[in-house]
């Protein structure tokens, strides 16, 4: 088995692992990225991307990942696609242990390992994602335009994305499997208020069906019970809003972490609880969760890493 010693290890890619990389590069730092089972993140599984300033155009999710990648190894930053599999943060430096059983002995690290979208599990999901199927309203929103759309959800995060997509789209369902919404009150206010909005409660979706793409849903209503019935809507787009999971449970136990996963930083910094671990992107954002956000705080993990270094 290899062992390898770095200054700064990057454990995850996407927009924060690929920034981080660079900026530890132009810093001499010989950072070493290990860019996990997808390398680029979330938006390897995203088509156009039109909200990622210097893009007049759009650009496909997979092609700016891959530019970034480049970028990246331009700098001098070494890839590895493989996964970190244990890590022991007691001291350092610090010991990982990749899937391989290869060592890393790294002076600092920076974890970067994202947020997963939650979904149904629906084979469908699948079969349109990036046809129809999306996490992100922010994100692929635009697309949908006069056009209707449906949000599965019924907390603030489903209720935001409603009333966002409600300023674009012609439609929008927000189908709820409970009879009531979770949401704070004063978005439920504004959702019932929005007039292109309709709520769908005691709903779960069990299929999509389109040639092309996604053209409706099949609901079932009171699923389970005598009043069960089932019926289809005509829909665009269909959105999940039932939350995000942070890739971060093999750092349990040794970060500092909410309730949810997500790793805590010491705001403004990157810096998370241990002295020398940094934490960028998803895997610590647990409100904006965008490209363009990730790719500063992984700006920010590096410079955050070479002053540690500088210091130490």
């Amino acid at each position: 088995m290899e062992k390898n010693t770095v200054k700064v290890l990057i454990i995850g890619s996407g927009p924060a692992g690929y920034t981080a990389g660079i900026y530890a590069s132009r810093a001499n730092l010989n950072p070493l990225i290990y860019e996990g089972n997808q390398p680029g993140g979330q938006l390897t599984q995203t088509t156009e991307i039109e909200n990622f300033p210097g893009y007049p155009e759009g650009i496909q999710g997979p092609e700016m990942m891959e530019q970034l990648r480049q970028q990246a190894l331009r700098f001098g930053a070494r890839i590895e696609s493989k996964t970190i599999a244990k890590v022991d943060f007691s001291s350092r430096p610090f010991l990982c242990v990749d899937e391989d059983g290869n060592e890393v002995l790294a002076e600092t690290v920076i974890v970067s390992t994202g947020a997963s979208a939650k979904y149904l599990g629906l084979s469908d999901e699948e079969k349109y994602r990036g046809l129809g199927v999306s996490a992100c309203a922010t994100c692929d929103g635009f697309f949908y335009r006069k056009k209707n759309v449906a949000v599965v959800g019924g907390g603030d995060t489903a209720c935001e994305e409603a009333l966002y997509l409600s300023t674009l789209a012609k439609k929008v369902y927000l189908i709820v499997r409970k009879d009531y919404l979770r949401a704070s009150e004063v978005m439920q206010k504004r959702v019932r208020e929005k007039e292109n909005i309709e709520i769908l409660f005691n709903c779960n979706t069990v299929g999509l069906f389109g040639d092309d793409g996604v053209e409706g849903a099949k609901i079932v209503e009171h699923k389970g019970t005598e009043r069960e019935q089932v019926f289809d809507i005509a829909i665009d787009g269909f959105f999940l809003a039932i939350g995000h999971k942070p890739n971060t449970d093999i750092f349990r136990g040794q970060l500092d972490m909410d309730a949810e996963g997500y790793l805590i930083t010491a705001a403004p910094t990157t810096r998370t609880n241990v002295e020398g671990v940094f934490a960028a992107g998803d895997c610590a954002d647990p409100i904006y969760r965008q490209a363009v956000s990730a790719a500063g705080t992984g700006c920010r993990a590096a410079l955050d890493a070479e002053r540690f270094l500088m210091e130490h």
